[in-house]
């Protein structure tokens, strides 16, 4: 999609005339997509809609446990969704994502902090924010929802996570069409604006996976982690293979860094500014922290909540800061201080390889403990019902 689009949701046309004077292609290109859903998946959902739920699971739990090949008995548009996802792409070299696989947990506790405390944050800072928050999936389960981005982050870069048969794989494929069971609910709902573009468009699961990939590398660099070029290259890789599975198409699919900062960059000169939607889910997300780490007292909490949001707002800046009503507050020298520990703990690792190893151990351990992981695995339910109140967990 490269060409100017005819139509443009109203709620972007002010953000869309500035980013063209900037990058004229992203622009058109995202703006396009904000009117674009994802089609196999969304005819999939809609298919999978009209059988009983019972049936809708198994076959979904068939294509996702053993493949197309085990989906005789499904209708075509279901077989054609997973037909999709089992095919690999050229690009995907297993070998080369290993690299990534252990930079991230050689860092995991930042890439963590810097995930929760900054590109999450920035990610719902976008009219993403209104399909969150109008079903109460942010709002009303945050915490739950908090743990299950960390289990996504946490499993996609497991070794093996991505393989056909990783959790990482099936958990990136279930957001895709948990994504367009959402889609196809709130398109008709009362509650949506078409001034806003369609729901969860894929404009707005691109600028995630860019954010969540070059934007996240950008954010771990502020707080002094370094990789290689080809550990970074094999982090773009592990996140641009699960875009791919979560339905991102090729034009924005990001393989380096700069591809990803530039989406990420222009697709937030399109959106609007934030909504009160984006500020509640925001803070609620910040808030979500210290109970997602376990914290039971009431002081500790508020003091790592404190903490979290100076971080934070170093890391994106006082003017999104201010925007998504952030707690004002001096940040001068909080990041210099994080990078000089974070140094410091890497030449302390490189003398002494055992107890890196030690501390690489407890990172994972603590990485678990701030992920979701039923204890019946992954769950093949769609939503039911629109609103989360009225769902079981998912």
């Amino acid at each position: 999609m490269n060409k100017r689009p005819a139509s443009v949701p109203e709620a972007y046309k002010d953000g869309y005339a500035r980013a063209r004077e900037a990058d004229a292609e992203m622009a058109d290109r995202y703006v396009g997509y904000t009117l674009v859903g994802d089609p196999l998946a969304d005819a999939a959902a809609a298919e999978l809609s009209k059988h009983p739920a019972e049936q809708s699971q198994q076959w979904i739990r068939n294509g996702m446990e053993k493949g197309s090949a085990a989906l005789t008995d499904a209708p075509p548009a279901v077989r054609a969704f997973f037909e999709d996802a089992d095919a690999t792409p050229d690009w995907v070299d297993p070998e080369l994502m290993m690299a990534g696989c252990r930079a991230f947990h050689r860092h995991s506790e930042m890439f963590v902090g810097a995930f929760v405390g900054a590109v999450l944050v920035e990610g719902f800072a976008t009219l993403i924010s209104q399909s969150f928050s109008i079903t109460g999936r942010m709002v009303d389960t945050g915490v739950r929802r908090l743990k299950q981005n960390n289990r996504h982050l946490v499993e996609i870069f497991l070794p093996g996570g991505l393989d056909r048969e990783g959790e990482g794989w099936k958990l990136s494929v279930r957001i895709r069409l948990v994504h367009a069971r959402i889609r196809h609910m709130l398109q008709d709902a009362d509650d949506w604006n078409p001034d806003w573009g369609l729901p969860l468009s894929t404009a707005h699961i691109s600028y995630a996976t860019a954010a969540f990939s070059g934007l996240l590398l950008h954010r771990a660099r502020m707080l002094g982690i370094r990789l290689s070029p080809d550990e970074e290259k094999a982090f773009m890789m592990i996140w641009r293979y699960s875009g791919h599975l979560m339905g991102v198409p090729e034009d924005m699919q990001c393989g380096s860094v700069e591809s990803a900062l530039r989406l990420q960059r222009i697709g937030g000169m399109c959106e609007p500014p934030p909504t009160l939607e984006a500020i509640l889910l925001a803070n609620g997300l910040i808030n979500s922290a210290p109970i997602v780490a376990g914290i039971t007292s009431p002081k500790a909490r508020d003091a790592l909540t404190s903490y979290i949001y100076r971080v934070s707002r170093a890391m994106i800046g006082d003017e999104l800061a201010d925007a998504l009503n952030y707690p004002k507050m001096n940040t001068f020298g909080t990041l210099a201080f994080l990078r000089t520990k974070n140094h410091a703990e890497s030449l302390l690792f490189k003398l002494l390889p055992a107890l890196g190893a030690r501390n690489r151990a407890r990172q994972f351990q603590r990485m678990l403990d701030v992920s979701l992981h039923d204890a019946e695995g992954i769950g093949y339910r769609l939503p039911v019902h629109l609103y989360a109140e009225h769902d079981g967990p998912l």
